[in-house]
């Protein structure tokens, strides 16, 4: 089950690309102008460690919670209990990120999860490897791909048009907003753990963004 953000949670501010002050030599270079995109970055390999970044690269993310869990740990003195949130967010385009965080409230685990997720952001080849289909667009994914996290599975094949996101709920959604339109999925092993999913259906995509000429693969 995914959790609805209060009214508050959802009232957050307007990044400002001239107020941002970068702290990297990254950051500074696309405040400059002298990247314009994620995929630019990606080329040249470097990490990216600043969330406004991604902010001033990718405006349009949407964010959302996929689950809420109350994890704890262990200290000399007692227990010490905290929030875990997973966070994926996406731009329906072809990026998608997946992050993690933990806090002792609810708000600050939130923005932790959310800068996670925008640091882990990732750029999909999608294109179209269905032989029913063979349209050439990018709706669906070139190849079969499959990842696995704990006892959860996942297999996605490339679709046809018009079939849709044939998936469980907490897949369909980092699929939907990684912008993959069409897909099957086939998924194994403890699927209703929804952090576990999550994170094999991010790891199946990601395999993807890495790969180079996935057209020759189809």
């Amino acid at each position: 089950m995914f959790y609805r953000r209060s009214r508050v949670e959802e009232e957050k501010p307007v990044f400002n690309v001239e107020a941002w002050q970068p702290k990297t030599k990254l950051g500074q270079m696309v405040k400059a102008g002298q990247i314009t995109s994620i995929e630019q970055i990606f080329a040249m390999g470097k990490p990216i460690k600043e969330v406004g970044i991604v902010e001033a690269l990718l405006p349009g993310l949407e964010s959302k919670l996929l689950e809420r869990a109350s994890v704890q740990r262990m200290t000399k003195d007692a227990r010490k209990a905290k929030l875990r949130m997973t966070v994926v967010v996406g731009d329906r385009k072809g990026h998608v990120g997946l992050g993690v965080g933990k806090a002792a409230e609810a708000r600050p685990a939130m923005d932790e999860a959310e800068k996670d997720a925008k640091l882990h952001i990732i750029s999909l080849n999608l294109g179209c490897g269905s032989w029913e289909c063979s349209c050439g667009t990018q709706h669906s994914l070139p190849i079969t791909l499959r990842a696995k996290v704990g006892t959860a599975e996942i297999i996605l094949k490339p679709a046809p048009r018009g079939v849709g996101v044939v998936a469980g709920e907490t897949a369909r959604v980092v699929l939907e907003f990684a912008g993959v339109k069409d897909v099957w999925t086939f998924a194994r092993g403890r699927t209703r753990d929804i952090f576990n999913m999550a994170l094999a259906t991010y790891d199946a995509l990601k395999s993807l963004s890495q790969m180079k000429n996935v057209d020759k693969l189809k």
